[in-house]
């Protein structure tokens, strides 16, 4: 089962923003993260359904990053497993991996479309709670080896 398991957002003022997707939409701030430039959302299915990250108009953005959608992220399945025979069919097709990440929670695949959007697949480590576990907040994002 593929699933979509949340959204990334750059915007420009992380505080109206959160405002307005907790006040207007109706979901719950869990953590904030990356130095208080992001906060993390969930409507309660799973750790986050939406991920603020706040580019400010001072300061030059990194290659790639705009206001607007960051990326997509699709989960997959339920194991490290169902990722490893994934980036194998990937492989398989001659289809570019763009990068592969570990976020403690979960383990990512990303991939452009062929529009450019940045796709990220992923699935999360069984091992974590995340209604009751936030220490995964504060681990930095690792490389993948898969």
């Amino acid at each position: 089962m593929t699933t979509l398991g949340h959204v990334v957002f750059y915007v420009q003022d992380l505080t109206r923003s959160v405002d307005f997707y907790t006040r207007i939409v109706g979901l719950n701030v869990t953590g904030k993260i990356f130095n208080d430039q992001a906060a993390i959302l969930t409507g309660g299915s799973t750790h986050h359904e939406l991920l603020l990250i706040e580019v400010k108009d001072s300061t030059p953005a990194p290659a790639g990053r705009r206001i607007g959608l960051y990326h997509v992220g699709w989960k997959i399945g339920e194991d490290l497993e169902t990722l490893k025979n994934k980036l194998a069919e990937i492989k398989s097709n001659d289809y570019p991996i763009d990068g592969m990440s570990d976020h403690t929670i979960s383990q990512s695949l990303y991939l452009s479309d062929p529009d450019g959007n940045e796709v990220e697949l992923y699935v999360d480590d069984p091992k974590i709670d995340w209604e009751k576990d936030h220490s995964w907040m504060t681990e930095p994002v690792k490389p993948l080896k898969l």
